[in-house]
């Protein structure tokens, strides 16, 4: 699998070939039906729906006025733009449950203003790369449904944990901003005016209502997650086009069009991914690499090497590739240490957020690099603490239990 992908084939064709070449022994008609079984799912078919949801806002004039309300809010502060990129990703994150779309979303309008305002061109790309990993971690998140599908436990407890630990990395990442903006002078600060902000309010008030919808309808019981893109779907026409008169049928069907691209290569890599798990499972190689691991005697030194182990694979492989195929392997590992699968949920996915800035698979770098013109090379040397500080967080994660869960024992 590594040989091919070191020579550039796609990761699922590299992972299809591989899983084919070590099923020897077993027949690939179960190996097929593994595949199809595994797509045979009610919650995978919230991906496509949430993905068509977040490029019909970005069609319809949502995204642009989410960054409009960031920038009342703290486009005063210190490095006001990066402020902003953080912000607005954050928002944008409870639409799109991806991180490549928060990245491409946001990214377009402020990485220019920011080399406008005098940012370093590789420091305003990696702020926002940085921000946009925050898409796959509050919820509505991609990551998140595939954890939940391959965990078997529930989605919408995910989706609720997953607010507390978003909101810190984004606040660490703003704190990191604050101080780089400081030091090097980026950017000018503008003044705070209640009027702007309770106008700009006004105006993208239908935009914030999305997140409401989706998690409101989802714990109050009025749909599943599932349910609930579609509902955003249909809310997000509704809106650009009576509301925001932004959204056309020509828009409409390139969305539809973008999406079904899209969705067709993430399809196709759940597909293989569950087919090369169910081969792990065959082969025992989960119940072998758990009595490996289990053999360390101290649960900290346990979670470090788990925690250590997904960053290193995040560096290579995809979030969803590596969710589907890890989490039968590692999950019975730290159930037996007593974490909960909620938590270890949020914590690989927090890991494998980290591998989105991360060389050489990063596609958020890549992304955002298409955005800026900046070599990938000179944005990875200016996201380093900016990984720094997302690490800190992730250690906080996993051995605080109550920063993920404790909302759910609250609530």
């Amino acid at each position: 699998m590594f040989l091919l992908m070191m020579i550039g084939s796609p990761i699922a064709v590299a992972l299809g070939v591989a899983t084919m070449t070590a099923t020897t022994n077993i027949s690939l008609t179960t190996m097929s039906t593994a595949c199809l079984s595994g797509l045979d799912s009610f919650p995978l078919m919230a991906i496509p729906f949430f993905m068509l949801a977040g490029n019909l806002m970005k069609s319809g004039g949502i995204s642009r006025r989410i960054l409009d309300f960031a920038d009342a809010v703290v486009g005063w502060v210190t490095g006001s733009v990066g402020m902003v990129t953080v912000v607005a990703s954050m928002f944008f994150a409870a639409l799109s449950g991806s991180s490549p779309a928060t990245v491409t979303a946001i990214g377009g309008i402020t990485i220019p203003e920011m080399k406008e305002e005098g940012y370093d061109p590789a420091y305003a790309t990696a702020i926002t790369a940085a921000a946009g990993t925050i898409g796959v971690i509050i919820p509505p998140s991609i990551p998140f449904v595939i954890y939940g599908v391959a965990a078997q436990c529930s989605i919408s407890d995910l989706f609720l944990a997953g607010i507390i630990p978003g909101i810190l990395i984004g606040v660490v990442l703003m704190i990191v901003n604050y101080v780089t903006a400081k030091k090097c002078g980026f950017g000018h600060t503008k003044k705070f005016h209640a009027g702007h902000l309770l106008r700009t309010l006004g105006d993208s008030i239908w935009a914030l209502l999305v997140p409401v919808i989706i998690l409101g309808g989802i714990y109050g019981g009025i749909f599943t997650p599932t349910e609930s893109a579609v509902a955003a779907i249909i809310y997000s026409i509704f809106v650009g086009v009576f509301i925001y008169h932004e959204l056309d049928l020509k828009s409409i069907l390139e969305a539809f069009k973008e999406t079904a691209l899209i969705n067709g290569q993430t399809t196709f890599l759940v597909g293989i991914s569950m087919a090369f798990a169910r081969f792990l499972t065959m082969s025992q190689v989960p119940g072998t690499l758990a009595k490996g691991i289990l053999g360390i005697s101290n649960p900290i030194a346990i979670l470090l090497v788990i925690n250590l182990f997904l960053l290193v694979v995040g560096c290579f492989i995809d979030n969803i590739s590596s969710t589907v195929i890890l989490t039968p392997i590692l999950l019975p590992i730290v159930a037996g240490i007593g974490m909960s699968p909620i938590q270890f949920g949020i914590v690989m996915t927090v890991n494998l957020a980290i591998g989105f800035i991360t060389p050489p698979y990063g596609c958020n770098l890549f992304f955002a690099s298409a955005i800026s013109n900046v070599s990938v090379v000179d944005i990875a040397k200016k996201i380093l603490p900016m990984i720094g500080v997302m690490l800190i967080v992730l250690m906080a994660l996993t051995f605080i239990p109550a920063l993920s869960i404790g909302i759910l024992d609250f609530l």
